[in-house]
Parts: structure tokens; sequence; C-alpha cells
């Protein structure tokens, strides 16, 4: 892993936790520290780290990548840090009637990326990575497993990029930039692969994660989807939108299950997957 620069930790502070990694500033004010939790492996926290790259290179507004690291049992990266940020869900946690300003801001945010043509030979297609996960790895019934992959097959995939898990608290702002964080699961193909896991995440998260996650109560979250979605579509007339939302329903189905295995390091409870395949019709 000569690759992986070695790194004392003495010389960061702990400032951040999500699903599968920490975040560490250096105590030089410059850069911050991406280290995955342990069971991740190198060649996780490298794509990881090339996908950030090359997404940064796209001209997509996230923090420079500098270097692959480790700390000698763990495996991550390091960038630039920003100074004095906040999330856009720390800020409507802190100043919640910014709430309609800021769900509207995401939305343009994403439509942008949803926008913006790919390049396909530098990202992969998110369509591909899910149907890869049912190939290849045995973490969903057999009756489920078959269900997605007639799903998938069915799923178009388009050029277009996507940002993976395109969501408040993956959106920092200094007060002079704006930028997207967590890029590791940037593709491309249909948007409908990013809303579905948004729509998920705000209907059903329960107070403790939605706290954790978001600092919000998940009644702001289901608020934030509505103001979100009228704006991403650019229609309040509700027909639309529930049509939208029944048509995103398998995608969260299909998923889901790579989700937990890809940030949770986990498969999805069995009682799930009762609820979840009668998505796909």
């Amino acid at each position: 892993m000569s690759e992986f620069e070695k790194i004392n930790l003495d010389d960061y502070i702990q400032t951040g936790e999500g699903g599968s990694s920490l975040t560490y500033n250096h105590k030089n004010g410059k850069t911050l520290a991406k280290l995955f939790k342990p069971g991740f492996e190198a060649d996780r926290a490298k794509e990881d780290f090339l996908t950030s790259s090359t997404v940064y290179e796209l001209g997509i507004p996230t923090p420079k990548p500098y270097r692959l690291l480790t700390d000698g049992s763990r495996f991550g990266a390091e960038y630039e840090l920003i100074q004095n940020k906040r999330s856009l869900s720390r800020i409507i946690a802190d100043e919640p009637e910014r709430l309609n300003e800021l769900s509207v801001t995401l939305a343009r945010m994403v439509k942008k990326i949803h926008t913006t043509k790919a390049d396909t030979s530098r990202i992969k297609s998110m369509k591909e990575k899910i149907r890869q996960f049912y190939l290849e790895k045995d973490l969903v019934p057999e009756d489920y497993k078959i269900k997605a992959l007639q799903f998938i097959e069915r799923v178009p995939d388009t050029p277009m990029c996507l940002h993976g898990d395109s969501q408040l608290s993956n959106v920092i702002t200094d007060g002079k930039r704006t930028l997207w964080i967590d890029v590791g699961d940037f593709g491309y193909g249909v948007p409908e692969w990013d809303l579905c896991l948004l729509w998920s995440m705000t209907h059903y998260m329960d107070a403790s994660k939605a706290e954790y996650i978001f600092h919000l109560k998940p009644e702001t979250l289901r608020a934030h989807w509505d103001i979100f979605i009228s704006s991403y579509l650019e229609t309040t007339d509700k027909q639309r939108i529930e049509e939208f939302e029944h048509k995103i329903l398998p995608f969260t189905s299909a998923k889901l299950p790579y989700i937990y295995d890809t940030v949770l390091r986990m498969r999805m409870p069995d009682i799930a997957f009762q609820h979840l395949i009668k998505r796909f019709g």
C-alpha cells in the first residue's frame, strides 16, 4: 500500500463522523483527512479518492482532493479544508426560517448536476454499479434479487451526472462558496437513482437517525422534501408530484440494499425486504 501515505493522527483533530467514515482536521488549518471505518478495504478508499478527483477535475464544485493516506489500520484521503463551513442541514437546524430557501438551493444544485453531461470514460454508470451489487453479492433473498435485476434491466442509462447521495448534509458553504462533499459514489444515469434515496431519507428516517445525520426532526425532513421536489420538478401540481413519487418507488427498492452494503457494511434487515419487494410491482 505504498500509494497510501502514513500520517500521525496526533497532527489532526477529529471533527465529524458519517456512516462509513470519520473526518479529522489537520492542525495546520488547511486540510481535512477522511478515513474509512475499520472493515472498509484500501481499494474502497482508493476508488472514493479517484472518483472525487475526477469530479473535481470535471469542474463540479467540491473541495480539492490531495492524496491517499492511512493511519496504519484505516484508509482514506486528504482534502482541502473549507474553513468556517456549515452544511445546509446544519444551517436549517440553526436557522429554521431558512428551510424554504435552502431546500430550493439544494433542488437547483441537484438539477444542475442532473443536466450536466458525464464523461462516461471516467465515471461509472449507477445502473451498472447497482446491477453488479446484485450479481456479485449474496445479500438479498433470491426472489428479491430476481425482481431487482428485472427492474434494473428496464431502466434506461443516460449519460447525465448523478451525485450518488444528493442530500442536505452533503452540501457545505463558508458564505463565499457552496460545495458538494462526499462525491465518492458520483456516477451517471437517470435522476431517479439520486432522488429515490433522498425521498426515502425524508420519509422513513426515525428521529434518532434524523438528528444524527441531519440535526433535524423527521417532520422537518418531510417539509424539506415537499419544497425540494416542487422546485426540482418546477411544479406545484399535486398529481404530477405524486406520479413522480410513485415512479421512484422501485428505484428505492433497488438501491437501498446497495446503500446498506456500501455505506453501512451490513445486510438490510429481513423485514425491510418484505416491504420493499412490493414496490417492484
